[in-house]
Parts: C-alpha cells; structure tokens; sequence
C-alpha cells in the first residue's frame, strides 16, 4: 500500500483506541509508538511468517507480536468495517451487471469478493433485505441475482451451474463462458492472497474469532487498497456507513408467509432450468458471431 494509505490507518486506529498510542510504563519508558505496532501486525499479515520470527530484528516478544496483530485486525474491523464490508447497493450491482455484460455475457452474475462477508448466503433475500436485481433474458423478466457454481450445487433459482459433457455448440460455448466468468472469482481470492501471506499459510492454531477476524481485515485492507489505487468496483459515500446489518427478529404472521414464498421461489428447480436455458440462447445468439 502507498506510505499516505498506510499513516491514514495508523491515525485513524491511533484515535480509536489507547492500545494504538504511545504510552509509558511505569518506569518511564515508552512503549513502542502506534507506527511500530501497526507496522509490526502488517508484517505479519503481509508477509505470513511466525511471530517469533521478527522477535530478534524488532526485540519484540512472541506473544507481544502476536498481540499487536489481534488488537490491530479488531481495531481495523471496528474502524473500516462498516465501510469496506457493507453489503452491495443499487448502484454496486448495476456497475457489477455492466461490467460482466461487457466481459463475459452474464447479465445478472454476481462474483465479487464482498460475497465472503455475506453468510449465511440466502439470508438477506429470505428476509426481503437483499438489493433488487433486474436483468432480461430472451424477453424474460428476472429480479434476483444469481451465482455461477460447478455441478455440486443444489438445484436454486440463484445458481447457474455449467454443463459437464457438452455436446452441442450452444451448451460448449455456455461452459466457456461460465467457467471463464467463475474464474474471476479465484482470480481475485489469488491476488488476495498474493497481497496477505497469512492467508495462504497453513492455518494457525487460533481460536475461529481470531481467524475470522484476521481474514475480514485482509478484505477490508485489500478493498482499501484497491480504492486508492482507483480500480475500485464501486464508489464509497458516508452513507455506506449508516447501512443498518440485518435485524432479525419474531415478525408477524404476515412477514412470515412472505418468508416461505420467498424461500418457495428460492428453491424452484424450473426457475434453475429455465434461467440456463436462457442464458444458453442469450450467450449463443450475442456473442458467438463476435469470435
């Protein structure tokens, strides 16, 4: 990340919290300042290597350094979660449907990295908090998005699952498409973990509080770096910030028949079918006379 990127972090963790600022023991000796701490729980992110690898080079102990990287992705969850982590908008699906209409023919696919933050995977559509996603194929009118996966899936009307023995040209030419698109999705958890070693490391013997919290601050980095390098998929406003998580709570006899009809229309195995089938026709019909 760029050195300006890199003091914003530490200022804004350094104003969030007392464990990121300089302080005295009491002897009257300073600690290690926020830009050591921050450095040191990057590094190790970065970099993947054990904590008592650095002890001698930065006199730091295991269990010091190992402090520094928790406290470090809290705080950075604390601070930048709900900016980097929230949920998609209109606008993010509209640019996301664009930008794989251009590339590879599937208006409605869904395949970026925010994905990870959003388990489990049907709950906001089940809860009617999911973004609307309206897309037409063959004259037919969808309003959910959907995700490209392999033939392991069950039968949703938000999975598209490719062919795996082709024999016609149309359903061969589908599977090149859909894989190519699925392979976004590995493209971008690869330069993830190009970026933050930790993450391609053997797991370590941490609690899953700890890792998941190491995990969502690669993301949240990641999504930082990215905005500013401004290749970012979407635009980020203040009022990101103000978007409410899912509240789940008893609801009404009403709310609840509107929650099976959703999850009725979640697993209609015809919706499935027809949605490839369309998406066959549509691929063929656009973009096979463009190669």
């Amino acid at each position: 990340m760029r050195r300006e990127l890199f003091l914003r972090i530490v200022e804004a963790l350094q104003n969030h919290s007392e464990y990121f600022q300089l302080r005295v023991d009491a002897t009257g000796k300073k600690g290690l300042s926020p830009l050591q701490k921050c450095t040191a729980a990057i590094r190790q992110l970065a970099y993947g290597a054990l904590a008592d690898h650095y002890d001698e080079y930065l006199r730091v102990a295991e269990k010091t350094f190992i402090e520094y990287l928790f406290n470090f992705c809290r705080c950075v969850i604390d601070v930048f979660g709900a900016r980097y982590l929230r949920r998609l908008n209109a606008t993010d699906i509209q640019r996301l449907l664009q930008m794989h209409e251009q590339r590879h023919g599937f208006p409605g696919s869904r395949n970026d990295i925010n994905v990870l933050n959003e388990s489990p995977l049907f709950n906001n559509i089940l809860q009617g908090n999911a973004t609307e996603v309206n897309f037409t194929i063959n004259d037919i009118q969808y309003t959910k998005g959907y995700y490209l996966t392999d033939e392991i899936y069950p039968q949703l009307a938000t999975f598209v699952k490719s062919f795996p023995c082709p024999q016609d040209p149309k359903r061969e030419k589908f599977k090149e498409r859909q894989e190519a698109t699925r392979n976004d999705v590995e493209q971008a958890f690869r330069v993830l973990q190009s970026r933050w070693a930790i993450v391609r490391g053997p797991c370590r013997f941490w609690y899953k509080s700890n890792l998941k919290d190491i995990m969502l601050t690669c993301i949240i980095l990641d999504n930082m770096i990215v905005e500013d390098e401004g290749d970012a998929v979407r635009n980020w406003s203040d009022e990101d910030s103000n978007d409410p998580l899912t509240q789940i709570n008893q609801g009404s006899t009403e709310e609840f028949r509107e929650y099976i009809r959703k999850n009725c229309e979640l697993r209609d195995n015809q919706v499935h079918h027809q949605l490839r089938v369309d998406l066959v026709e549509h691929i063929w019909t656009h973009y096979d006379c463009d190669e």
